[in-house]
């Protein structure tokens, strides 16, 4: 559990906070929305928080921009994930091996993954970018801990 919530704190502190309360409307224009590196992905990912904060409990919504041939490997999330694509296409797999076989999602495209669900993603040629919207805390738990990047 120690590591768990270390993991957190690693995680939350890698994401650039855009937003934390709002008791107005917000407009997220696509062109305006910042991507920083985050460390809790394997080299090359970027993200942006658009609401929340991934340590506490409460709406989290992030978007992710993932660039061409990338893969996250095998991972779980303390909580239930959706995810809905925006740009580009994505492939998802289930378990704790990365197989990239199936059809890849698209803009357009949703899924939800159960709390403690095994699961991994690759892009193609294009990358991909996906909005992901959970209750937190949030997380990224690797299957194997040797593939996080946050311990190297």
């Amino acid at each position: 559990m120690r590591y768990a919530l270390i993991a957190a704190a690693m995680f939350a502190a890698a994401l650039p906070t855009v937003a934390t309360a709002h008791d107005e409307n917000s407009i997220f224009y696509a062109d305006k929305i910042e991507f920083k590196d985050n460390n809790a992905f394997p080299p090359g990912a970027k993200s942006a928080v658009l609401y929340g904060d991934a340590e506490k409990p409460g709406l989290f919504i992030l978007q992710v921009k993932l660039p061409a041939n990338y893969v996250v490997p095998a991972h779980t999330h303390p909580g239930i994930e959706t995810v809905v694509m925006l740009k580009g296409s994505m492939g998802l797999g289930e378990g704790s091996t990365v197989e990239k076989t199936g059809q890849m999602l698209t803009a357009g495209s949703a899924f939800i993954v159960p709390k403690d669900h095994a699961h991994y993603v690759w892009t193609g040629d294009e990358g991909a970018i996906f909005q992901v919207t959970v209750n937190g805390p949030f997380d990224l738990i690797y299957v194997d801990p040797a593939d996080d990047p946050r311990k190297k």
